[in-house]
């Protein structure tokens, strides 16, 4: 979306006020930092018998905050179907905040096993805490349970029951038991090098220096680590870099 000011005869009449100003807002194609915008200065209030009326001005982003529940069999339209290797009971919805490309505090949801949940949490709390960003997180519903699509729109996901690439046996999506981080950023890899999507092609080797990427020992692979989680960047051959999960797979 853009706004474009044109020049006109209203620019006379702000000449004769104390401000004139405009204001642009874009949506960029692709995830980019963008700086908060600056918060201006207020002018000292005139002198008053009466009490202040002036609102605090916060000190920072709020705290990280997670809620876990039981998740619906409709909130799993697409991702879920009998036959999976885990029932609905034993999945968890999270809905916690993170922090985003545009340097702005978001809410989003992840469903995982609820063994699983705890771990979630912890992890991404610390990312939270880190002001370590990430582009998207809701379901993978949203996209009809499709995992190409999520992965396109860079994404963050969890559970979704499906085949592992390549493969006919289940993903440890399909357990809940695995998630992906800013696909795009961190983008699945195959042993010659060849990426699936465009939108991702300069992520695919590492080190990459640049918001959201995961690199190799960083404390982002380090913190899922220490709760016994495998990552997708240290497999030989292929790479996903993307992925994690409890138990590795």
């Amino acid at each position: 979306m853009a706004t474009r000011i044109r020049a006109s005869a209203a620019v006379v009449g702000c000449l004769a006020v104390a401000a004139c100003s405009a204001t642009a807002t874009s949506r960029p194609a692709q995830p980019t930092q963008t700086a908060p915008p600056v918060q201006s200065t207020p002018a000292s209030p005139t002198p008053s018998a009466g009490p202040s009326t002036a609102t605090p001005t916060p000190t920072g982003p709020p705290k990280f905050s997670a809620k876990v529940s039981k998740v619906s069999r409709d909130r799993l339209r697409h991702s879920w179907r009998p036959g999976c290797p885990v029932p609905v009971g034993d999945l968890r919805l999270i809905t916690m905040t993170y922090w985003g490309f545009d340097h702005r505090p978001h809410t989003g949801e992840l469903v995982v096993n609820k063994v699983a949940a705890d771990d979630i949490v912890t992890v991404f709390g610390r990312l939270y805490g880190w002001r370590w960003p990430i582009y998207k997180m809701e379901l993978v519903d949203a996209y009809k349970g499709d995992d190409f699509d999520s992965i396109e729109a860079d994404n963050t996901s969890a559970f979704n029951c499906r085949p592992a690439t390549g493969s006919s046996n289940w993903s440890q999506h399909a357990y809940g038991r695995a998630v992906d981080i800013n696909p795009r950023e961190n983008p699945y890899v195959t042993a010659d090098g060849s990426v699936a999507h465009k939108n991702a092609r300069r992520f695919a080797e590492r080190p990459v220096y640049a918001p959201g990427v995961i690199n190799p020992g960083d404390r982002v692979v380090r913190a899922f680590e220490r709760l016994g989680w495998e990552w997708g960047g240290s497999w030989s051959g292929t790479k996903d870099y993307q992925h994690f999960s409890k138990g590795g797979g």
